[in-house]
């Protein structure tokens, strides 16, 4: 059976991953690792799972495969290295870093190793978002994640929320890494505390947005595909509109479906482990796309210092 670590086990694991997780018992080993002794035997009974380990050591002495990394930003660059150099595949909540110079030189050790390092921008497995994503290029994308009333630093901001949105938006307008395009930054803060920030890609044919507003009045979370047959909005992962000049129609989930599924999780962990297993499965997450999305918001980071 595929042995599999996961390693820090706040909010998001408990949350979004260990559900899911749970229900692949039959098929995968899992091996928690957390410092906290307490954590380890509560996730333990409510889950059931069998291995336990407290540090890092202990989880590599275990064999294991591929790792699941859910700690905070500023210990992924070191813990990513460490797996890699000792030969496992890594999977890495987003961002990889928020320094781009980090990214390329992780995914480059991985390329060098073999190994897959995927990052867990999980919009792309949404069913809906994926939906979205058609042959024919669309003319305009707009890509909007708000926060009510939310006091974030500019670049924790950036690659916290608005990395979700560009590359929602790279992926949902099917923009290729090698495709000429221009670009343009839009960033307003107020003593280091983001307020607005927007990034406009235009190639040949496209005109893409991704913006985040942290005064927006509410939470919301919208992908906007405008194309010469209709214009398709959709709603917090969960709600799908379709509108045209006759009718408008709208697509919601069954009632049981789990929201793991809805928003993405479910389906990109399923797919993290294939590639693990299998090695003609390519790595869900291709590193040039997430290359690119997090060289822009390097870029948007770059230009805000650059004006204050």
């Amino acid at each position: 059976m595929t042995k599999i670590g996961v390693i820090g086990l706040g909010g998001i694991a408990q949350k979004a991953y260990l559900p899911v997780m749970a229900e692949m018992q039959d098929q995968i080993d899992w091996v928690l690792c957390t410092r906290n002794p307490d954590k380890l035997v509560n996730l333990q009974r409510q889950y059931g799972f069998k291995t336990a380990v407290r540090t890092v050591p202990e989880l590599l002495a275990q064999k294991i495969e591929a790792v699941f990394i859910h700690t905070p930003t500023s210990t992924h660059a070191t813990l990513i290295k460490t797996f890699l150099e000792a030969g496992v595949h890594v999977y890495v909540d987003k961002p990889v870093s928020d320094n781009y110079s980090e990214v390329k030189a992780l995914y480059q050790l991985a390329d060098e190793r073999h190994l897959l390092l995927t990052a867990g921008f999980n919009r792309r497995f949404a069913p809906f978002e994926a939906q979205l994503v058609t042959q024919q290029q669309p003319a305009v994308i707009k890509v909007e994640k708000n926060r009510a009333n939310t006091e974030q630093p500019v670049e924790f901001a950036i690659f916290d929320l608005m990395i979700h949105a560009v590359d929602t938006a790279l992926f949902v307008g099917n923009i290729q890494t090698n495709e000429p395009f221009t670009q343009q930054y839009q960033l307003n803060s107020e003593q280091g505390i983001l307020q607005y920030c927007a990034i406009t890609i235009r190639t040949q044919h496209q005109l893409v947005t991704a913006s985040v507003n942290m005064q927006a009045g509410a939470n919301l979370e919208v992908t906007e595909v405008q194309q010469p047959t209709g214009t398709q909005r959709l709603s917090n992962l969960t709600e799908l509109a379709t509108l045209t000049t006759s009718k408008t129609q709208v697509q919601r989930f069954p009632d049981w479906t789990p929201t793991l599924e809805q928003r993405g999780f479910a389906p990109l962990i399923r797919a993290f482990v294939a590639a693990v297993k299998d090695p003609a499965h390519p790595n869900p997450v291709s590193p040039a796309s997430s290359l690119l999305s997090h060289q822009l918001c390097q870029d948007l980071t770059n230009s805000s210092l650059a004006n204050n």
